[in-house]
């Protein structure tokens, strides 16, 4: 079983990301507010919210043609579930 602050870390990271990134796209089309950096968004994605963001920017085509996210936010979801393995392999999780 899961580490309960692990679930609940995940669970806000994601939660976060996935309104980064709707803002973002709502930000780029309706009202031409102020968008958010491409960096700050992979930042999200690489503190544990790639997939969920991938999930999201795919669904909503948002930053689909833009080749860092659609190459890094899987490697970055990879890099996430072999960390979990090792950790769960090890009896860390």
């Amino acid at each position: 079983m899961f580490n309960l602050g692990i679930l609940i870390y995940l669970l806000i990271i994601n939660l976060f990301s996935i309104n980064l990134t709707c803002y973002d796209k709502i930000a780029s089309k309706k009202i031409k507010r102020k968008r958010i950096k491409e960096s700050k968004l992979l930042t999200i994605a690489f503190l544990g919210g790639a997939l969920s963001m991938y999930i999201l920017m795919r669904l909503i085509h948002h930053k689909t043609k833009h080749k860092n996210f659609m190459i890094l936010l899987p490697i970055f979801t990879l890099i996430h579930l072999f960390i979990i393995l090792i950790l769960k392999t090890n009896h860390i999780l």
